[in-house]
């Protein structure tokens, strides 16, 4: 395992990643590079990283360079990461990726570039949401890994591997479409219900009072922070469109089996639904 990692953007995803690296038992140093001074004293307050440096510098001084950031920041970022790198490692963990590719493609530092998407995560951001073992078991998928050097590849499984995940192969393409309908989608519902109950229910004290469970945890996207999720719709634009033009057909399909009362397309609708069952129970 390389012994000096350099994060770019100490949030959720890198907080999260560095507490795992620096809570590993091993004499690995970690840096992070944050332009925001309040933000990068909470993260050495926090102890996530042993150091606060320039962009510069946290390249220079590391072997491996995560990027960190939200997608749009990561596309303006990356080509300079890449640039003040020399053999570096350089991985980036947005949760969209032809945007980000894109904004690469003709670099002459390309091959040092692995383009990753941990499948990871929860309705919080920013350091303290930083939690370890937050990887651990989970997918993470890596694009278009046949650009990347061997070098790099080798570096970046070894690391992905360390923090607990299972590595799945795609091109940029098949991730944006998939991650838009398994993963994006969620939080689009997840906001739409939070919009429709806000309106409707004007009483607080009825929401707190009658909300189950199932409520909350469907619901509980919507606390997902603007600037992480705008960001990752605009930029999977194509993707958002097709998927919400699909979710609204089968909401159309339960619409009108409630107008007809028609008690057999319901119990169609849901047990078709309940296939899923059987799918989100694979290992």
């Amino acid at each position: 395992m390389k012994k000096n990692i350099g994060i770019v953007g100490v949030g959720l995803i890198g907080g999260s990643i560095a507490l795992d690296l620096t809570r590993s038992g091993e004499e690995i140093m970690v840096r992070g590079a944050e332009r925001n001074e309040e933000l990068g004293k909470k993260v050495l307050g926090k102890r996530l990283v042993h150091e606060i440096l320039s962009l510069r510098e946290t390249v220079e001084k590391s072997d491996i360079i995560i990027v960190a950031t939200p997608p749009d920041v990561t596309t303006r970022i990356l080509p300079e990461v890449l640039s003040l790198a020399t053999h570096q490692t350089v991985i980036d963990v947005a949760s969209v990726k032809e945007p980000v590719l894109d904004a690469v493609a003709n670099h002459p530092n390309r091959h040092l570039f692995v383009a990753a998407h941990p499948m990871a995560g929860t309705e919080f951001s920013g350091p303290d949401a930083a939690q370890s073992g937050l990887f651990c078991q989970k997918a993470c998928i890596l694009c278009d890994a046949e650009k990347s050097s061997e070098k790099s590849l080798s570096e970046a499984r070894e690391l992905l591997y360390r923090l607990g995940m299972r590595i799945i192969y795609m091109d940029a393409g098949a991730h944006d479409r998939h991650a838009a309908y398994v993963s994006h989608i969620s939080h689009i519902t997840s906001f739409a219900l939070a919009l429709t109950v806000l309106e409707k229910e004007k009483s607080e004290r009825n929401i707190f009072d009658l909300a189950s469970g199932g409520f909350d945890s469907t619901v509980r996207l919507a606390k997902s922070e603007a600037s992480m999720w705008n960001p990752v719709f605009r930029l999977n634009r194509e993707n958002m469109l097709e998927v919400i033009k699909s979710y609204e057909h089968q909401l159309n399909r339960f619409r009108r089996a409630i107008e007809d009362e028609d008690d057999h397309e319901m119990q169609l609708l849901i047990r078709e639904s309940n296939s899923i069952r059987k799918i989100l129970k694979q290992e």
